[in-house]
């Protein structure tokens, strides 16, 4: 099976705790012939990855710009660079400058390539253009399910 990641980034320590108890929970249930398809970025992303690699699944990265790297926090670059040296197969969007529009599109390529997209969303609109909410209405729209996983009671 061949499982997307989007969701929020940012999130606050406790609420991080209990997303990575989600995630690891429901990448545990998911079986061993796993794939998982991310794009890395800081937060449930890279969480995702980590759980997939931990219980011996495959890594399909998206990148969705070349500037994609630069753009991310400093400091999850080293796990960023990590994950991406344990990917099996790497995708790119083929553009160059990191913005909404680059995100959006490497969320569609994820979606395309995912048999079911995990979403770490808290149901509210976007705050932005390629937001977990468009990745999910995107998904919704071509029919991939979607599963929401998200601590009852958290806040973003």
């Amino acid at each position: 099976m061949r499982v997307g990641i989007t969701g929020h980034r940012g999130l606050g320590e406790a609420v991080e705790q209990r997303v990575r108890r989600l995630l690891d929970e429901t990448v545990e249930g998911l079986g061993t012939e796993l794939v998982g398809v991310s794009c890395i970025a800081d937060g449930p992303d890279a969480w995702f990855a980590e759980a997939v690699l931990e219980r011996g699944g495959r890594l399909e990265v998206v990148i969705p710009a070349d500037g994609y790297r630069d753009g991310l926090p400093e400091g999850h670059r080293p796990l960023y660079d990590r994950l991406l040296r344990q990917a099996a197969e790497i995708h790119h969007t083929g553009m160059a400058e990191s913005d909404s529009a680059a995100h959006m599109a490497g969320s569609e390529i994820l979606v395309g390539l995912s048999d079911l997209l995990l979403a770490v969303w808290d149901g509210k609109p976007a705050w932005g253009y390629g937001g977990t909410a468009d990745v999910v209405a995107y998904a919704e729209r071509r029919r991939v399910p979607v599963r929401v996983l998200w601590p009852e009671g958290a806040e973003r």
